[in-house]
This record gives C-alpha cells, structure tokens and sequence, in this order.
C-alpha cells in the first residue's frame, strides 16, 4: 500500500488506520476549537506562485547547511513526543530514517528512546530540544546528557508555560507512558480521574516562571548553540537576537497550545524583517507538499521543519515510511524549483510568491 501513495498527506489515513483512536488523536489533534491547527496549513493555499521562465533547471540543487552542518534539503525532522506510541522501534527508527536521508532529526525532551539510544542508533548529526522543568538539575542533566553524547544543538521550546488544552487528550484520559529518559529522576505516570494525565505530568514538572533571562542560565550549563522554537512575534524575534541565541523556530506548537494564534507561514516574514540576517530562521507548522517549503523559503525560512507527517509515517510503515515522507517532500520541492525557475535554493526570493494580501490589493 504505502508504494501506492502518491504525497505525505495520504499516510494520515494509514497512521488512523494503525493505531488506537487515543493516541491518533494525541498526534493529530489541536487546541480548543482546532482554528489555528486548519490555519497552519491553509494558510499556504493563499500564497501563489510568480514563477520564470527560461531559465536553466537541467540540473537542481536542493542542498543547504544549518548552524554549519550540510544536509541534503532544507527539510529536518521536527520534534514530536513519545514515538513508541506510534511504532515499536521508535525515535530509533526515525533518527535512522533522518541518516539515510542526509538530514537533522530534532529529538524530543519527551523520547520514548534515550538519548543514548538515538546516538548510538546511527551516525547522523542530532539536534536536542528542551523543556525547562521546575527540577532545574534534571533540566542541566539532559543538557549535559545531549552534548556528551554528540547531539549538535538545543532547541529550546518556549511555548509551554502550561499545556495547551488539548480536548482529544482530554476526552481520551491520555496516559502518559513511563519515559526512560528519566528512569531515576522522576516518574511520568500520574493518576488523573479527570483528564489527560499528560497535562497533569506537565502542570506538575514543567517551570512556569521561565523568562529572557534564563537563556543566560542555559548558556551556563552547555557550550550548545542555542535555537528558540515558539516565537510568533517581530517583538519576540528582536529580544531573541538581544539574547544571543543561534537560531529562531517560527512555530505555533502544531497549533497544539494556544488556539487562533496566526498560522507561522503567515507571520514567518514579519520575523525575518526583524532579525535582518543576523540568525537563522527556520519555520514549522502545516507544511504537507514541497511547494509548502518552497514558499516558506521565498519568504525568508532558512528551512522547514515537519512534524505530523512525520509521525503518521512513522505509524504506517516503521522507518521506510518516514523515509518516503521525506522524500516525497524532496521530490515535490525539486519540481517546485524547476518549474518555478530555480536551480538552487539560493535562487529562490520574495519575488516568487505573491502573498493572499498582496492579490487583493492589486484588484483594488
């Protein structure tokens, strides 16, 4: 079935398909009413192409380098929780995935792998996200863990004070599986009679007070460079460069925090403008085609990170399934250049797309 398929959108079928309804409706679902999970990715069908013509397309090259490390597309693996919960092999089959396809894989702070399994699972380069937690020792610990067992990067998630209400999860009563990540240090089974316990384990461990200044703290404790994933404002993306950090994620949490929050594809370029070139930015959110990442890359995205499609390949058909999730992804984006004029992804610019906005201001 899975050589049937034809784009990324159809494993989502195959991932419902698989698993049990709890937790397809963990990975799929959204906050609140869903508006911003539908507008991340229909927020991309309003952005059309201005394509040319004539140009030399014989040979394209997709190939770009985050923070320094080459990879083969400006595609990466986005970091999504507990993959056990999907496939039996787990972030292990994922990161392998990642390595045959020459790209990042972000590994979740929430794993159902150690870290040290991911490490030794295949050689590839690694970033590691972040949650800071109250425990701020276990915090340092996985930092600590990360950068001694080769992982590149931290991806620091600030976009979780608080879980988002998540109505699926809530409905389901979401068990939050025992993470080996933390065997020792703490437990994430929780007893909850009115919800998900994964927003009861998060209410308990995750730091509510974590501000500006505690990126000062995390300097403190990895010599990692440091990417802030959850910024959604040009306020947000000029204290980031203030701070120092390395890198900026223009992400809404998978529209799985706060509800009718702008889609990221529409607020990437207001964040671009604000750094003026002085970090790299990168974007998720509703990226399901190739012509989703070209036009994430015209408005200034350094590249895309993917996260659902992932998983939902990942549930279909173990590490081969997440492996055509990326290719397909490739395929798609290779056309999109070559049809739209483009040889390189230097070659693509803001003049290649026409925002939705900028179509009615020109039939006025």
């Amino acid at each position: 079935m899975a050589d049937e398929l034809v784009n990324v959108n159809e494993f989502k079928e195959l991932a419902r398909e698989a698993l049990p309804k709890m937790y397809f409706d963990f990975y799929a679902g959204g906050a609140d009413d869903e508006y911003s999970l539908r507008e991340n990715v229909e927020a991309f069908h309003r952005i059309m192409f201005r394509p040319r013509i004539l140009r030399d397309v014989s040979r394209i090259d997709m190939s770009t380098a985050v923070l320094g490390y080459n990879i083969s597309a400006p595609i990466l693996i986005a970091p999504t929780a507990m993959h056990k919960l999907a496939h039996l092999d787990g972030e292990l089959a994922t990161a392998r995935a990642a390595a045959a396809c020459n790209t990042i894989m972000v590994l979740s702070f929430m794993s159902t792998c150690t870290v040290e399994e991911v490490a030794s699972s295949c050689n590839a380069v690694r970033f590691f996200q972040l949650y800071v937690y109250k425990r701020r020792d276990i915090t340092s610990l996985m930092v600590q863990r990360a950068e001694r067992n080769g992982y590149k990067a931290i991806v620091l998630t600030v976009d979780v004070p608080r879980l988002g209400r998540r109505e699926a999860d809530i409905k389901n009563k979401m068990i939050a599986p025992q993470l080996k990540n933390f065997e020792g240090l703490l437990s994430t089974e929780v007893v909850n009679d009115k919800g998900s316990n994964l927003e009861a384990f998060a209410s308990g461990t995750l730091d509510a007070s974590l501000c500006w200044k505690d990126i000062e703290w995390l300097r403190s404790v990895t010599n990692l460079p440091i990417l802030i994933k959850g910024v959604l404002t040009r306020e947000d993306a000029i204290k980031a460069v203030e701070a120092g950090v390395n890198g900026i994620i223009v992400s809404n949490h998978g529209a799985r925090q706060l509800d009718y929050v702008p889609a990221t594809i529409s607020v990437l370029e207001e964040i671009v403008q604000a750094v003026r070139g002085k970090l790299p930015v990168l974007v998720d959110g509703g990226i399901r085609r190739g012509t989703d990442i070209f036009k994430a890359l015209a408005l200034g995205a350094h590249a895309v990170l993917v996260g659902r499609p992932v998983i939902y390949g990942l549930a279909a058909k173990g590490e081969y399934g997440v492996r055509r999730v990326i290719k397909m992804l490739q395929d798609e984006l290779e056309l999109t250049m070559a049809l739209a004029g483009c040889p390189t992804i230097k070659d693509i610019t803001r003049n290649h797309v026409k925002m939705g906005h900028e179509r009615l201001n020109s039939m006025l």
